[in-house]
């Protein structure tokens, strides 16, 4: 075939003539190529030459070959779907039969078993109809190489089937290659994977769905347990509404600020997380997912920081350096451990230091009180050590939902425990300091001081106490 050159090997076609296995050895079939247009990742459409609707001859088989390259299309999903024109059947009972397989062409013939297969190869059997005039074929991980499609109409007879006289039969065909099937669905997402330098598509489904697609919804979660699920993660961090009203009360403004925004993207971002149709998002998800872990770890250094009774200035210091060294700990690694467990620990190390070297200065124990450890810090440090230990051991994706909430209940319990009262003001500075003594000053006035009155006239307003 003398094609445009600039068809060239990316449209990669080939016209094969295949010698049919009858006695006639002078009857040539020949197969048809099709054309490839790459879209994307395993995402390739390949179109028949005069097509996509062909016409299958009732004295003998209409085949097409489909070339699939390596590597580039064994990680996706082959994709056939045909469809019978119902016009062109003229009445008569048309059955369209079609075989495919790799590697060669088999070919169904009258009188004969309506099989695809051979000896040594066998295919995917299709078939339409007037009754099922559409039917779909999804090969999941295709084997490289070229695929053959054999279409043959047979009408039924008392005998059997037979071949057709004077009944040419259209067919629509659509052939492409996709990375998962059907995006795999509303419950699951389809994502590329590498493995040993394979590069391949496939579905990862989720709220209890299953299958190649995610449509196996056999173990799936029903709508009340999903809405459930969101509910009790999504509330569960109205537990920080008592911290943020002790820290305001103790005038731990910046404090009362971090568990405010670790309240609100927290559930914004659970509502927005749900695997179901339960799904709720104020903005993208990547957003509301750092907010939320960002949010999460300060609420934690922030407190522990304030426990630790530090100077204003350094205190603030602190907690600008925790913000920014967490915002880039969590874009190196969201979900590693040590992300929580890095900032509690350095926190508790300076708070360990600081509490040592009041202890050392006054020559007792801080916090001085015996109320204060037994009735605030060893509870507060059990619910937060509760919480670690559910976070790092407990939590799965089976139990995810009512765990992680529980979480969410015992930090924000144990902040309200853990946050230290309100400081005492500085005795060195105070108002009564301030005021001690008596005495008289003499003020000079604004106006005699710019000479716009008589320096002679003095009013009793020009003398003043302090």
């Amino acid at each position: 075939m003398n094609m445009p050159q600039s068809f060239g090997t990316a449209m990669d076609f080939s016209l094969i003539i295949y010698l049919a296995p009858t006695s006639d050895t002078n009857k040539c079939w020949p197969i048809r190529p099709t054309l490839r247009n790459e879209l994307d990742t395993f995402s390739v459409h390949f179109y028949v030459f005069f097509g996509p609707n062909i016409s299958v001859p009732p004295d003998r088989a209409a085949v097409f070959a489909i070339n699939l390259m390596p590597v580039l299309d064994s990680g996706g999903v082959l994709n056939m779907e045909l469809k019978l024109n119902m016009s062109t059947l003229k009445g008569a009972n048309v059955t369209v039969f079609g075989c495919l397989n790799h590697g060669m062409p088999l070919f169904l013939r009258e009188n004969s078993s309506l099989k695809c297969e051979s000896e040594s190869v066998a295919g995917f059997f299709l078939s339409l109809n007037a009754s099922a005039n559409i039917t779909k074929l999804r090969i999941p991980y295709p084997q490289t190489g070229t695929w053959y499609l054999s279409l043959r109409t047979l009408c039924a007879t008392g005998h059997g089937f037979e071949a057709c006289t004077n009944v040419t039969t259209e067919v629509y065909m659509r052939s492409y290659l996709t990375p998962c099937i059907n995006d795999c669905g509303t419950y699951g997402q389809c994502k590329l994977l590498r493995t040993n330098n394979y590069l391949y598509a496939a579905c990862e489904c989720k709220a209890g769905w299953d299958g190649w697609g995610c449509t196996d919804n056999s173990e799936a979660y029903s709508y009340s347990f999903q809405l459930l699920s969101t509910l009790l993660l999504c509330l569960s961090n109205l537990m920080f509404v008592p911290p943020v009203a002790i820290a305001i009360r103790s005038h731990y403004l910046l404090e009362a600020s971090v568990y405010i925004f670790t309240m609100f993207f927290s559930t914004f971002y659970h509502a927005c997380d749900q695997p179901g149709i339960v799904v709720f998002c104020i903005m993208e998800y990547d957003v509301l997912q750092f907010c939320d872990f960002l949010g999460s770890l300060m609420s934690v250094w922030v407190t522990v920081i304030a426990m630790a009774r530090l100077k204003s200035i350094i205190k603030q210091v602190l907690y600008l350096l925790g913000a920014m060294s967490l915002s880039m700990a969590l874009q190196l690694d969201r979900h590693g451990l040590w992300n929580l467990l890095g900032p509690s620990l350095f926190a508790l190390g300076i708070m360990a230091v600081a509490w040592t070297v009041r202890t050392i200065r006054r020559r007792r124990c801080y916090p001085p009180t015996w109320k204060r450890w037994v009735f605030f810090l060893f509870p507060g440090t059990m619910i937060a050590t509760s919480a670690v230990a559910l976070y790092a051991f407990v939590e799965t994706e089976e139990n995810y939902f009512y765990i992680h909430s529980i979480w969410h209940m015992l930090i924000a319990g144990s902040v309200g425990f853990l946050l230290p009262p309100r400081a005492k003001p500085d005795a060195k500075v105070t108002p009564l300091k301030r005021r001690r003594g008596c005495g008289y000053q003499l003020c000079v006035n604004e106006h005699e001081e710019l000479g716009l009155v008589d320096p002679a006239i003095i009013s009793i307003n020009s003398i003043c106490t302090s």
